[in-house]
């Protein structure tokens, strides 16, 4: 019988949707799923919400419940990790407020700038207490990891536990195209697609479309053409505040569109958010302080939810185009599919460092994951990229060595942040944050006393 341990499962909808699509394959819907989370009541939550989906899909599945994390996982052959250390309240609002106190502007701040690097500063040891537990308890199992910082996060799992079997997943790639072809206007199924980079950043290398002859025809031009039109992009069917115009400006000067949204992708680069220029923000319709706002409406959004899920006697399931369930399905039945995983770099990206996390096509079979070499990214694509290694490899190295002089100089060599400050502004906003997060940061970070 197979166990899906689910870490951070107070974070229902999100356990909804992929213990949901678990839930639909005939390999997994008697498995044992095995929900943690340190929050008493968020958890029951959603041991409601499983149980009812399981009784709604009449699936002879089974719930367990744990606060306890090493028990939680014991003897699972897939581990589910999506906590959010800190949460929203405090340490994102710290994350946000402190930064724009001196200028510092960012829209959802969990990947890169100085954002990311607090809260893979504060999340990256709970994922090696994890991948810790998994050594003792399942030495075997893989880790299906939802968590941002990706790239730092997986990064620094392979730099210390080069043994676990990890992945980490995004839906970046995949709902990416399924937004090209709302755009262009064809069905999502003729596409045929290629990307590679790094999480968030990245391109697809071919994006093509199927011909009614069977034979495909590159999209790019079609893409190139709508926007210079000004009839591309359309109004965002899920978001009116991200009108993704910056990755269209991104393709225009460099050739190839980026999988990650404007909203995201604008505050990785130094060219979209300036304090002097309002007019970029206006015209690029950049959401500033875009996450704190999506917290706040999720927050509203699950109170009333919550309720619903209390009173229903059933639960509608959906499939959703994450990957996690396509994984496990794979492995337990040898069934072969292709998915985009974030993994450290074994020679899979040879232009970019060797164990920095990549995001390649990977296969996925009975002997696991089996990631896919690219080699042909266009040099302009892995300039850009190798800015955002620079801060992933530096904050990672804070993490390893213990080294608070690397906090600094991931800061000082995020674009965003170099953009807007100076050296002295940089290194006294990373002394601010790290002690406004107090308990959350780790102790060795926190008994460094600033230079």
């Amino acid at each position: 019988m197979t166990k899906i341990a689910f870490i951070g499962a107070g974070s229902t909808v999100f356990m909804k949707n992929l213990i949901g699509d678990a839930l639909q394959m005939p390999a997994l819907a008697g498995s044992v799923i095995s929900l943690m989370d340190i929050d008493r009541k968020r958890l029951e939550e959603s041991e409601l919400v499983a149980r009812k989906m399981i009784a709604s899909l009449g699936v002879p599945a089974t719930v367990e419940t744990h606060m306890d994390q090493r028990r939680a996982i014991a003897g699972a052959d897939f581990v589910i990790v999506a906590f959010q250390i800190g949460g929203y309240k405090p340490c994102t609002v710290t994350d946000f407020d402190l930064p724009k106190s001196v200028g510092l502007r960012q829209t959802i701040a969990d990947t890169l700038g100085i954002g990311g690097i607090m809260r893979g500063l504060r999340t990256v040891p709970h994922l090696w207490k994890l991948a810790d537990d998994m050594r003792a308890v399942c030495p075997d199992a893989i880790m299906l990891q939802y968590v941002n910082p990706m790239a730092i996060n997986t990064w620094a799992l392979g730099a210390k536990y080069p043994d676990i079997k990890q992945v980490g997943l995004c839906h970046s790639v995949q709902g990416t195209a399924e937004e090209l072809a709302r755009d262009l206007e064809i069905p999502v199924s003729d596409l045929r697609y290629r990307a590679a980079g790094i999480n968030h950043m990245a391109f697809y290398l071919n994006f093509e479309a199927r011909n009614a002859d069977g034979s495909y025809r590159d999209l790019y031009p079609a893409l190139h053409d709508g926007y210079a039109k000004g009839v591309i992009p359309k109004p965002s069917h899920w978001n009116a505040r991200c009108p993704n115009k910056v990755r269209y400006e991104v393709m225009t000067h460099l050739g190839h569109f980026v999988t990650e949204s404007s909203e995201h992708f604008a505050e990785y680069v130094p060219w979209f958010i300036k304090s002097d220029r309002p007019d970029l923000i206006s015209e690029f319709g950049i959401p500033l302080d875009e996450y704190p706002v999506r917290c706040e409406e999720q927050i509203a959004r699950w109170a009333a939810q919550a309720e619903e899920y209390r009173k229903a006697d059933k639960i509608v399931v959906k499939p959703t185009h994450e990957y996690a369930a396509t994984i496990m399905n794979s492995v337990v039945t040898g069934t072969p599919s292709v998915i985009y995983g974030n993994v450290p770099n074994r020679g899979f990206i040879p232009q970019l460092p060797a164990g920095a996390a990549v995001e390649v096509p990977t296969l996925v079979d009975a002997n696991g994951l089996q990631p896919t070499t690219v080699n042909d990214i266009p040099p302009q694509l892995i300039a850009l990229m190798r800015t955002n290694v620079n801060v992933q490899e530096l904050t990672v190295a804070a993490l390893m060595n213990e080294d608070r002089e690397h906090v600094y100089h991931a800061a000082m060599l995020d674009p965003h942040t170099a953009a807007e400050l100076d050296l002295r502004q940089i290194r006294k906003l990373v002394d601010d944050l790290i002690a406004a997060h107090g308990d959350w940061m780790p102790d060795w970070l926190r008994s460094r006393k600033a230079a």
